[in-house]
């Protein structure tokens, strides 16, 4: 999105659009442990999973439940969602409006802060952003690679079969470091009690 480009912008919306559905379908799917035990019957979520309209039908229901000021209307979520599948069903040539990214992007902010009860994601995706922008970029290291792929094995993206590590440095650097570091951590956290544990 920021970079502007024609074809930037038609995948800016894209994903903006992918990441409401995405953020629904993941929310749904969680056991209620994992979203302040809330319960939702079986059946019910079935029918919210059946496809985007009724994912959305899901979020409109739940944000009246928990007295959440609506942002925006279904309407226009659904013609957001419209616009995007002229760009990726349809192939159509034509440019996302500014008004258009702008909108679907607060959207899927939105959608996200309520589901996860997470305030402040604007601020989140800025400092973010910034700090995978920067030039002091971590470093990928072989070590880092043994660890988050001893921990984690292989993924699959679209189709194709990855080292993790390799997924993660490509899409987020600082995530890649962090993570290494926590394995790294977790590690000789492990290799302290193993010593403590051994006997004199």
């Amino acid at each position: 999105m920021r970079d502007g480009q024609d074809f930037d912008r038609r995948m800016a919306l894209i994903s903006f659009d992918n990441a409401i559905e995405v953020a629904i379908t993941t929310y749904l799917s969680l056991h209620p442990i994992q979203r302040q035990n809330r319960e939702y019957p079986s059946a019910q979520v079935e029918q919210w999973l059946h496809d985007y309209h009724s994912k959305i039908d899901f979020f409109m229901i739940e944000i009246q439940q928990r007295s959440v000021a609506c942002e925006c209307e279904k309407a226009d979520i659904i013609w957001y969602h419209n616009v995007r599948n002229g760009q990726y069903h349809e192939g159509a040539a034509t440019i996302p409006q500014e008004r258009e990214l702008q909108g679907i992007r607060k959207v899927a902010l939105w959608i996200f802060s309520v589901l996860f009860d997470v305030p402040n994601v604007d601020q989140l995706v800025e400092s973010r952003i910034i700090q995978i922008t920067n030039k002091n970029i971590p470093a990928r290291t072989e070590e880092f690679d043994k660890l988050i792929d001893g921990e984690h094995g292989l993924c699959e993206v679209a189709g194709d079969t990855y080292y993790t590590s390799d997924a993660l440095y490509g899409i987020d650097p600082v995530a890649y470091s962090e993570e290494a570091a926590r394995l790294k951590a977790k590690q000789s956290s492990q290799n302290e009690s193993e010593k403590q544990s051994e006997p004199e």
